[in-house]
């Protein structure tokens, strides 16, 4: 499989808090773990307006609501992170830009990555914003509405000490992940490649705080995530002195909104609202604030995730 797909594929997907300090990644771990149900940050984005709902032809439970159910993994900056107790991050400003062009609020709730495409088939949530990677896998189960795109990075200690400077160079040694991601299948497809005796050992975990606190602490020598989640670490994590990037990007492919398949009607509403904050330059400026510009799509695709 090539990594035309992100961060979140495999069965069922895969984020990481801001890690100005470990200390603050560590506390991220702890609200991150578990079924966090009844823990879980919510936000409300957007504003409630009954003839913007109207123009987009939104389910009528969702204007009678006026709200948008947002199932995410929020600890993967500077996709979604918690920051003194709220979902702040690149989705969230998409989803307060689209409520605000929908006229209803998207509300965010936490969840482990791997449980959110189960919750939204439950009715729990009405979408999913989490970097999820649309994928053919996924597709099978949900449909996506696209709004960013991504490839696989690798963060590697800062200074490089191992020499890393591709996949390939992984072989014989120890790396981790966030499981229930595309890093999965990259080093599932790396490790076929290695030589018998230097396979690539694995460390995977709930979230990418924790698979990040193992290359600071020595025990394995990369990170395998989304080149926005690297490029944040590398830059804030130790003011800039505990990673870096190495290597290019392993393929690029979409993040997806999920819906449920059943839910056309609001799939489709929100892609034409996506196509509007495409338009009026707020996609834009979401992105340019974040420093993930080179992440933009120029229009909303259902499903157009090819792997």
């Amino acid at each position: 499989m090539t990594a035309s797909t992100t961060r979140r594929t495999t069965a069922a997907r895969g984020r990481l808090a801001a890690v100005g300090a470990i200390a603050a990644a560590g506390a991220l771990v702890l609200s991150a773990c578990g079924d966090q149900t009844d823990d879980a940050q919510s936000e409300d984005t957007g504003k409630k307006d009954s003839a913007a709902a109207s123009k987009y032809d939104l389910p009528a439970n969702v204007k009678k609501a006026g709200v948008i159910k947002v199932g995410s993994d929020i600890a993967y900056a500077p996709m979604e992170f918690d920051e003194a107790g709220k979902p702040v991050g690149v989705d969230v400003d998409v989803a307060a830009a689209l409520g605000k062009e929908l006229g209803v609020s998207f509300k965010f709730e936490n969840g482990v990555f791997d449980n959110l495409i189960p919750s939204l088939e439950t009715g729990r949530h009405d979408v999913i914003m989490s970097a999820m990677s649309d994928t053919k896998e996924r597709q099978a189960k949900v449909d996506f509405v696209d709004y960013f795109s991504a490839g696989v990075s690798i963060l590697a200690k800062k200074g490089n000490p191992e020499g890393i400077k591709s996949v390939e160079d992984l072989c014989g040694k120890t790396i981790a992940f966030q499981r229930g991601t595309v890093s999965a299948d990259v080093a599932k497809a790396a490790n076929e490649k290695c030589p018998a005796g230097k396979k690539i050992k694995t460390l995977t975990f709930d979230t990418d705080p924790e698979a990040l606190l193992q290359v600071k602490q020595g025990r394995a020598v990369a990170d395998l995530n989304d080149f926005p989640v690297a490029a944040y670490n590398a830059q804030k994590s130790g003011d800039g002195k505990d990673f870096e990037v190495v290597g290019d990007q392993v393929g690029e492919g979409p993040y997806g909104i999920a819906v449920t398949k059943d839910n056309t009607q609001l799939r489709d509403a929100i892609a034409k609202a996506m196509d509007a904050i495409i338009a009026n330059g707020e996609y834009a400026k979401v992105l340019e604030k974040w420093n993930v510009a080179q992440g933009a799509v120029e229009k909303a695709v259902v499903n157009g995730g090819a792997e």
